[in-house]
């Protein structure tokens, strides 16, 4: 088994879709009754409705076609993947052609200039950073803009593509873990549950903190063992084909002048992505205006860059340059339709339903720390299925909130157990579009990235599990009070 080599993220995603499949043919199809919820302002599952629905089982024809679907067919709650594919082609054309006028390579040997010796403080301040947006509004896909930035930072840093990886994704995902404010995750959450978002706000800045400190320390022990020993990294095969990738120009090849028409161009690059994170925060903005932005500010920086001859690109070369940086990034783009074709068969198959229902059952009868815990495990298994935060919130709360009354616990530490479970899980998923995008973006292998990311999941882990048992004993043989914990009625809405 030496010449065993681990399948492509393809594979392991083609793979998945050919499992849940089968599962169709086995697990009982079954349906909850969907009725609108004025707490949500949408439909979603009435407790105690679940009834069996005649089996639908995907076949082979199913399969093949579920990648494709994937990539067009809406999906509740979330972003069509369609439109995510195309948000990555044309980020991957604009940093392309800010990329050809050598602005992100001047401010990259400036930035190290400024940082030697101290390289390694890029780690917490950036991971910092992404916790914000994870922990303020569920910041994920936007994440996938960053990745071809930073990846040639660390590894002129001497560092390495997973360090650059773990930067944004476990930032970004441990802040999502810890959700404070979060209108994708928490909100919807406790408006489900029949709690507000200031109920259980002080643990979940604790998970959120306490999270963010475990990961910053594990990524910056990871980057200094490879900085001392580059034969330490997940990829020591493979370092000189990723700085040819990554640096175009070699690790050795001198870096141009830091012009002020580079230093203009910059500070557009970096303009357009505070636009983006105004837009996304503040003027409901999603994949189709933050598209349009890339576009728009990729023809601006174009028009810029004509103020100096050694940025100037005609018409010709601009269109190849945004054409050259899509095609780098198509892999990742496709990578995204086949990771949701997992729940287009899931759907099809009606099968979601049976297993939150199946679930649910699990719950009844345990003691508050036992019940705590197991709603979090339950919410792992169900976050696999559902990767969305806000898709499994509106699934799984209407159901799941109403048992922590009779456990003695307090909806708001359900909802908790809901966020941290499903941020958890997005650490990892391969169901999860993000996740398979970065990797692929960072040439890093799926079981590599397993390897890299499981001691850390198992102690974060143990930090959710301990406060979450901390909040059960908090609240035990009290019942929760009534204004926060009203419970839903049958017509699904809740009883404010």
């Amino acid at each position: 088994m030496s010449g065993f080599r681990f399948p492509s993220a393809f594979t392991i995603l083609f793979l998945l879709i050919a499992i849940v499949a089968v599962l169709t043919w086995i697990v009982p199809a079954g349906l909850y009754d969907m009725a609108f919820n004025e707490a949500l302002g949408r439909d979603a599952p009435v407790p105690g409705t679940f009834h069996a629905v005649e089996q639908s089982p995907q076949g082979w024809t199913d399969v093949l076609l579920a990648p494709i679907r994937g990539l067009y067919d809406p999906i509740e709650y979330t972003a069509n993947a369609i439109d995510i594919s195309l948000f990555v082609l044309v980020i991957g054309g604009f940093l392309m052609v800010v990329t050809r006028t050598g602005a992100i390579d001047a401010g990259i040997g400036g930035l190290l200039k400024a940082l030697q010796g101290r390289e390694i403080l890029m780690i917490p301040i950036l991971m910092t950073a992404f916790a914000l947006g994870g922990t303020t509004y569920g910041m994920a896909e936007e994440t996938l803009a960053f990745y071809t930035i930073l990846i040639p930072v660390m590894i002129r840093a001497g560092y390495d593509s997973p360090t650059a990886v773990a930067t944004i994704l476990l930032g970004a995902g441990i802040g999502t873990m810890g959700s404070t404010f979060n209108a994708f995750a928490t909100v919807i959450a406790s408006n489900a549950a029949g709690t507000t978002i200031q109920d259980g706000l002080f643990l979940r800045v604790v998970i959120l903190f306490a999270s963010l400190a475990a990961g910053i320390a594990y990524v910056m022990r990871y980057a200094s063992r490879v900085k001392a020993d580059p034969s330490k990294s997940l990829v020591a095969d493979n370092l000189e084909e990723h700085r040819a990738h990554f640096l175009k120009g070699g690790a050795d090849a001198e870096l141009p002048e830091f012009t002020r028409v580079r230093s203009i161009i910059l500070s557009l690059f970096g303009l357009t992505f505070l636009i983006m994170l105004w837009g996304v925060i503040w003027q409901d903005w999603w994949m189709g205006e933050m598209t349009a932005l890339f576009l728009g500010m990729s023809i601006v920086i174009w028009a810029v860059g004509k103020f100096s001859a050694e940025t100037a690109m005609n018409e010709q070369e601009f269109a190849d340059a945004f054409v050259d940086g899509a095609r780098d990034l198509l892999g990742v783009a496709l990578i995204i339709g086949v990771a949701r074709g997992i729940v287009v068969v899931m759907d099809d198959g009606q099968i979601t339903h049976t297993i939150l229902n199946s679930l649910e059952g699990m719950l009844g009868g345990l003691s508050e720390i036992s019940f705590i815990n197991t709603m979090f495990g339950v919410n792992i298994v169900l976050s696999f299925l559902v990767p969305s935060s806000s898709g499994l919130a509106v699934l799984t709360m209407p159901i799941l909130a109403p048992l922590s009354d009779f456990a003695g616990v307090s909806r708001d530490l359900t909802v908790t157990a809901y966020q941290s479970a499903s941020g958890w899980v997005n650490l990892f998923n391969p169901t999860f579009a993000v996740v398979m995008g970065a990797l692929a973006i960072g040439k890093v292998s799926y079981d590599k990235w397993l390897r890299f990311v499981f001691p850390l999941l198992v102690v974060l882990a143990i930090i959710v599990a301990v406060v979450l048992s901390i909040g059960a004993l908090s609240t035990d043989s009290a019942a929760p009070e009534p204004a926060k914990t009203t419970a839903i009625d049958e017509s699904g809405t809740s009883g404010n």
